[in-house]
């Protein structure tokens, strides 16, 4: 993939962060089982997401090449050759919140990332992620995320400047000297008294989702913080870092986050046909109400301001 430098000029705040549409390039190498298949058969098989028509005016076009030349609809690929797919890319909006740096140092930038906000590249998203904004709007890169937040999770961001300081950062987290502390606000009355969880997390790929059985191994503490008597703002301490695993880990306890609709149960009736799809559905632009305030190691801390609604 060919990285374009995001500016400030990208941006547009209209009901949200746009990102001008914008040409992309993205490229390819012809795998060995490729080989031999028309350009618009192959991208019709492989890139199932855009009818057939759509591929054939993309080579007749040239928005499709192969060793950066135009050719036919029935010219065969072969492997190794280097495919170049020109995208105009529509990016997804996201909230129009501010990536607020907190601290800058020589090897490390720390920042409070806004909900909706992907930390880096990934599939819609290219310039509206934390990292294209600070390089937009703040000059810095490059950067290299020690960690990742969900892209409805918001809250501290620890970002490298340099491999070296990355690398130092990740042999602490895979040895189990950093400690992570988030807090969340969730239906119920939570228990006073500390919240051991030790349940093991299966993450779907598929349906975006995790599930409290078979899986890899995972722990979370949680304290309570504070309660209204509806909900209640608890501190989470994952042990672990599996994939949605403080979210998951309170609806197994019988509290999730108060607005996170992937995880709240609902009463599910057997016949009605909408029902099996209602829990998936429902996302819109809030983001969670799950907040990073705090990542410490050996001789270091970082922290983040809770959230309003904390």
């Amino acid at each position: 993939i060919v990285w374009q430098t995001p500016a400030n000029s990208d941006y547009i705040f209209r009901n949200g962060r746009h990102v001008r549409p914008y040409y992309f390039e993205f490229i390819s190498h012809v795998k060995n089982r490729w080989a031999g298949k028309t350009i618009v058969d192959l991208f019709a098989e492989e890139f199932k997401g855009r009818p057939y028509e759509y591929y054939v005016n993309a080579v007749k076009s040239g928005r499709i090449q192969v060793d950066g030349q135009i050719v036919p609809v029935s010219f065969k690929v072969q492997s190794s050759q280097k495919i170049s797919h020109f995208l105009h890319r529509h990016e997804p909006p996201v909230m129009a919140l501010d990536v607020t740096v907190l601290q800058e140092e020589t090897d490390v930038v720390t920042v409070s990332k806004p909900a909706s906000v992907p930390v880096h590249p990934c599939g819609q998203y290219r310039k509206n992620t934390v990292v294209g904004i600070l390089q937009a709007e703040h000059g810095l890169a490059p950067l290299f995320p020690v960690h990742r937040l969900d892209r409805l999770v918001s809250g501290l961001l620890i970002l490298a400047r340099n491999p070296a300081k990355a690398d130092c950062f990740r042999q602490q987290i895979e040895a189990g000297k950093v400690q992570k502390e988030y807090v969340a606000k969730v239906i119920g009355v939570f228990p006073e008294e500390e919240q051991i969880v030790d349940a093991n997390v299966c993450y779907n790929a598929r349906g975006g989702k995790s599930s409290v059985e078979r899986g890899k191994p995972a722990c979370t503490k949680f304290v309570r913080i504070d309660t209204n008597g509806t909900h209640s703002i608890v501190l989470c301490k994952p042990i672990t870092g599996r994939t949605h695993q403080i979210r998951v880990h309170l609806q197994y306890r019988g509290y999730p986050i108060a607005n996170d609709l992937l995880y709240l149960s609902f009463r599910i009736d057997p016949v009605c046909t909408n029902c099996p799809h209602l829990a998936p559905k429902g996302y819109d632009e809030e983001g969670l109400w799950l907040h990073c305030v705090r990542y410490s190691g050996p001789n270091w801390s970082y922290e983040c301001p809770y959230p309003d609604w904390a």
